[in-house]
């Protein structure tokens, strides 16, 4: 009898880091890759491993995440373990503390034990909303049960002076969890692997059996205790579970050649332009042309992209670009950028190395270089950003280590 498998999306993430992209939504809705949000990616991700049953916790500011997932994942209402329905958090009454919010990424799940009873799941898989991967959550769940695992943690190799920000793991040889780290300042290196840290990825299969007595022990108890990093997993380590570490790296990925290699967690402003500009590369890690591995988002009746103008001076070009529906280059030119749906540049503009949001409109000899420009925007004719950045701090404009301009959403001139 197949295993019964309920899917659990942490949603609820503030963002703070991605500010002023997350002013007005929380980390998961943001935008990404032209037409997607970054939560798609986890959706996606449970949907092609046949994982159809999906509770989505949400928290911080949570209503352009609701309007996505309510206008673009829902299923056919006769299929009652179809679904994919957002929970938002509901004030927890807790005695010594009266109501409260989640306290964590377990509270969040503690609070929401009465859905994994009423689905009667056998197996949990609790995951983020905030990375940019693609991963066959099945091939998972079938480690996680060949090991009679109680705990199966997704591990990810990262370079030691980056994994501070992480879970960090150590494991015997047969990838058996016999320590658990949660963001050390000093991260141990991999025996062998001088330089590299085996780093939690946040994605998590839990037996139900263990969940329910973890979660009961640590959030329960009166513990203070409320994240399954910090708390849990060490919990479950010296309380003798089996937590077993997953290799992300050996996870099959239909039409993909090579082993499965791109997670990113696109918690920093210049994080996330990065993972964009991923994207427009000639041979992209990250693919998302699969028709394997189908990258849904929500569905927007936009009509087809335009290129209009051809003389001299002023052609509607662009190169090395992704573009959604509606979006028009008309007479300027766009390189190594993503443009989102209704975008549109007018004549003579350069858009160069820029993601630019919904509805942004670029005016006349307007020049734009290594930006992010929120949602309808529009931009004066001849106007420079990303070419001087005492200017855009002037402006009031994020400017980041990197050097990436960002533009609030609504922003007016």
């Amino acid at each position: 009898m197949k295993p019964r498998v309920l899917g659990m999306i942490l949603a609820g993430g503030q963002g703070s880091r991605l500010a002023p992209l997350t002013q007005k939504r929380s980390k998961p809705a943001v935008p990404f890759g032209s037409k997607y949000r970054i939560i798609d990616f986890a959706i996606n991700n449970f949907i092609n491993s046949g994982v159809f049953s999906v509770y989505v916790l949400t928290q911080y500011k949570a209503q352009s995440l609701t309007e996505h997932i309510q206008r673009g994942w829902r299923f056919g209402t006769f299929l009652s373990d179809y679904f994919i329905t957002l929970v938002p958090a509901q004030m927890y009454r807790i005695e010594e503390l009266g109501p409260v919010w989640y306290r964590g990424t377990a509270d969040a799940v503690y609070q929401n034990m009465h859905l994994i009873d009423n689905y009667d799941a056998d197996y949990v898989a609790i995951f983020s909303g905030d990375h940019i991967y693609k991963m066959n959550v099945e091939h998972m769940l079938q480690r996680h049960i060949e090991t009679r695992a109680d705990v199966t943690i997704a591990a990810y190799p990262m370079p030691q002076e980056q994994a501070h920000q992480f879970g960090i793991m150590h494991i015997d040889p047969n990838w058996r969890v016999t320590d658990f780290l949660e963001k050390p300042k000093d991260p141990p290196s991999i025996p062998g692997q001088p330089g590299t840290s085996l780093t939690s990825m946040g994605n998590y299969i839990f037996s139900r059996r263990a969940l329910e007595e973890l979660l009961e022990t640590n959030m329960g108890s009166g513990e203070s205790g409320f994240d399954f990093g910090g708390n849990v997993i060490p919990r479950a380590l010296s309380d003798g579970y089996n937590v077993m570490a997953y290799d992300f790296h050996r996870n099959p990925i239909p039409g993909q050649n090579g082993p499965n290699t791109y997670w990113r967690d696109v918690g920093t402003l210049d994080a996330y332009y990065e993972a964009n500009m991923d994207l427009v590369s000639i041979n992209p890690e990250f693919d998302i042309y699969n028709p394997e591995w189908t990258l849904r988002t929500s569905s927007e009746f936009s009509p087809p992209a335009k290129f209009v103008h051809e003389s001299d001076g002023r052609k509607g070009q662009a190169f090395n670009t992704i573009m959604a529906g509606g979006a028009i280059i008309s007479g300027g030119t766009v390189r190594d950028s993503i443009l989102a749906r209704g975008v549109r540049t007018h004549s003579y503009s350069l858009v160069e190395s820029c993601v630019l949001f919904d509805d942004v409109e670029v005016g006349r000899h307007a020049h734009l270089r290594k930006c992010i420009v929120d949602k309808n925007v529009i931009i004066p004719p001849g106007t420079k950003i990303g070419l001087d950045p005492e200017e855009d701090r002037a402006r009031g404009f994020t400017v980041t280590d990197n050097g990436v301009v960002v533009v609030p959403k609504g922003y007016t001139f």
